[in-house]
């Protein structure tokens, strides 16, 4: 192997088994290891029902909501001293659902861009239906009526795109 391929390697090497809580929280039931830019981060425990955080690690802003028939991306990791972070990618619209029922994709949502101290444990897509109250990652539930949030896609290192399917 070269070792020039891994130089200043970013990723996550323990899934943390990353899933919603049961409002808007996260658990995880592994301790998290990783390294950013090739030097190892301070693991974060398992957690249960942990708050998630209510700012974008990548702007220092509060969450943008979606509206109705709206998606996102939302990503999440950790920083090199332990902390959970998470970053929104872009709002899109989506088909129009049926009053609760959040309709389909019609693109995908990007990944937004990461800070340098970053790593991911995972993404959730998260969908809006016609009849849903504005949604805000980090204050609003998971489980609110016509919300649909996918169970948080496990990655080392995120993929080239959201993966809808």
């Amino acid at each position: 192997m070269d070792a020039r391929k891994i130089h200043g390697l970013t990723m996550c090497t323990v899934s943390p088994a990353l899933v919603k809580g049961t409002t808007s929280t996260y658990t995880t039931t592994v301790t998290s290891a990783g390294m950013i830019n090739g030097k190892f981060v301070t693991a974060l425990t398992a957690q249960t029902n942990t708050a998630t955080p209510t700012t974008d690690a990548a702007t220092g802003a509060a969450f943008v909501a979606l509206a109705d028939n709206q998606a996102t991306v939302i990503v999440m990791g950790q920083n090199a001293a332990g902390a959970i972070k998470a970053c929104q990618g872009s709002i899109v619209p989506t088909a129009t659902g049926v009053t609760t029922t959040a309709g389909a994709f019609l693109n995908a949502p990007q990944f937004p861009s990461l800070p340098d101290d970053f790593i991911t444990f995972g993404y959730a897509l998260v969908r809006t239906a016609p009849s849903a109250s504005a949604w805000t990652f980090g204050t609003d539930s998971w489980t609110a009526t016509g919300i649909t949030a996918t169970q948080f896609v496990q990655c080392g290192v995120l993929p080239s795109r959201p993966q809808t399917a």
